[in-house]
């Protein structure tokens, strides 16, 4: 974020980002940097070129940094496009071959933060006292950490496999100008408070999970709460927490996207400055009590919408709900498109897991014009089973990390894929590639059925011998048979 760089600091700058050899981008037809930007920039902003170009590379690199092996003794390594860099030479070499377009749109946006300072430094009349919570350039990611002195190397990675642990849940829509400065800082924070999770970042805002100790996931929120492009977005109630550990992840992947949550759907086209109203976990739960005590009277004019996937439906929902059959929530807006009827006049009430995908669902809902009202449930699921453990929603709360469900009552609404017995507990279909989740009981497993259907399971056997384990990939009858866009019946 900070890279609004004074002249008297680029050096400083230069050296507090990372020492790396110049290298040159390789430049293609489409995308010629030197020239395209050199030729826009007047006086002495075209000498910054080069610095900027430097800083981006730079920060592009910082953020593929990965702890090294227990047994090697280099503290970092990198990893990029599914391969492990050991020195920094050979990382340099692959992002100036490999990313060079990257690159380059970071440059241009570090050139235009580095214009505007410049123009703001000619007319500030306060240089030497800058607001005490300005991002300055000369403070850069390490400045943005938490002081960790005091606590232990065991205090900051426990939580592996006992009570202590914990993991976090939260997003926050606002504009970041810079997120590969955010994704850099993150990544960063996170390594040094040993969290492990996943962290999307845009320029419309930061989605996260985490999970480590308790002294780590707070020494995290405090971060998030002091840090001046979230603090007047975020409070500590929009962080979601549950019992869990850095062993709830397989890594850390920290990443810029065009969405926070991926709808397909470009912000300039729907904004997440639109969503439905928000109501209280209080206020969702008496709106619920008054559908279901309309069951046995006419229809109402109100629908409650699950805006999940269907296997997070199948193992936890509200009571009453409409669930739509869809794999991805990409697949939302086509699934609102065919069923815009259904929708036609109602006031909808939406959820979703913590509250994310409802910001954007709703803004997309809305901006059809069908509905009468349309109001989303603040914090998610996830905040309404703190207060209403033994509410309206039944089931398990589907997670997207390797716990799969959090069980907040004891009630049991899916059952065996192959028996029928109820059961509510996923495990990975056991062909490889195939990343289904599957719902098969102890018994069933105990005599073989490990696979998400019988295609599978016949693939699983003849692996050895068949094609690679690419060609495996959604190729079942769980996929096959369900409509990508499904179209509900009307009531």
């Amino acid at each position: 974020m900070p890279s609004s760089t004074l002249p008297d600091e680029e050096d400083n700058l230069e050296t507090c980002i990372f020492k790396f050899s110049d290298l040159d981008l390789k430049e293609s037809n489409l995308i010629n940097p030197s020239n395209s930007l050199k030729a826009e920039l007047v006086g002495s902003i075209k000498k910054k070129y080069s610095f900027a170009k430097k800083k981006a590379f730079a920060l592009f690199v910082k953020t593929k940094q990965v702890p090294s092996p227990s047994y090697e003794f280099k503290e970092q390594w990198w990893r990029c496009c599914q391969q492990l860099f050991a020195d920094q030479t050979s990382i340099h070499r692959h992002v100036a071959t490999q990313h060079a377009e990257e690159v380059y749109q970071q440059t241009a946006s570090t050139l235009k933060q580095l214009t505007a300072a410049l123009s703001a430094s000619q007319t500030s009349t306060d240089k030497k006292n800058p607001p005490k919570d300005c991002l300055t350039p000369s403070q850069e990611v390490s400045a943005w950490l938490p002081d960790v002195s005091h606590f232990s190397s065991d205090e900051l990675s426990s939580g592996q496999g006992d009570e202590e642990g914990e993991v976090l849940l939260y997003y926050c829509y606002c504009d970041l100008e810079d997120p590969h400065w955010i994704c850099a800082w993150q990544t960063a924070l996170c390594q040094q408070l040993h969290l492990t999770g996943k962290i999307r970042i845009a320029t419309e805002g930061i989605n996260g999970t985490v999970g480590g100790s308790r002294v780590a996931t707070r020494l995290y929120v405090e971060a998030m709460l002091s840090c001046p492009l979230f603090k007047d977005y975020l409070c500590e109630d929009d962080f979601k927490s549950s019992k869990g550990g850095a062993q709830c992840f397989p890594e850390l992947r920290v990443g810029v996207f065009e969405e926070i949550v991926p709808m397909g759907i470009s912000s300039s086209q729907v904004s997440y400055k639109n969503p439905g109203i928000h109501l209280s976990p209080g206020e969702f739960h008496k709106e619920i009590e008054k559908l279901l005590s309309q069951t046995n009277q006419e229809p109402g004019d109100t629908i409650l919408l699950d805006c999940r996937n269907f296997y997070e439906s199948k193992i936890g929902r509200f009571q009453g709900c409409l669930a739509p059959d869809i794999r991805k929530f990409s697949y939302f807006p086509s699934y609102v498109d065919k069923n815009l009827d259904i929708f036609r006049q109602k006031r909808v009430l939406m959820y979703c897991t913590g509250g994310i995908r409802c910001e954007r669902g709703s803004a997309y809902l809305r901006a059809k014009g069908v509905c009468k009202e349309v109001f989303q449930l603040k914090g998610g699921i996830h905040k309404y089973l703190e207060e209403f453990p033994d509410g309206f929603y039944k089931g398990k709360l589907f997670v997207f990390d390797e716990r799969f469900a959090l069980a907040y009552n004891s009630s049991v609404i899916s059952e065996c894929s192959y028996c029928g017995a109820p059961w509510d507990q996923y495990k990975l279909c056991s062909t490889p590639q195939c990343r289904q989740l599957v719902l098969t009981c102890s018994d069933c497993q105990g005599q073989g059925f490990t696979a998400c259907c019988i295609t599978c399971q016949d693939k699983g056997g003849k692996q050895a011998s068949g094609p690679t384990q690419d060609s495996f990939k959604e190729e079942c009858e769980c996929t096959a048979r369900r409509p990508r866009i499904p179209r509900e019946q009307h009531a």
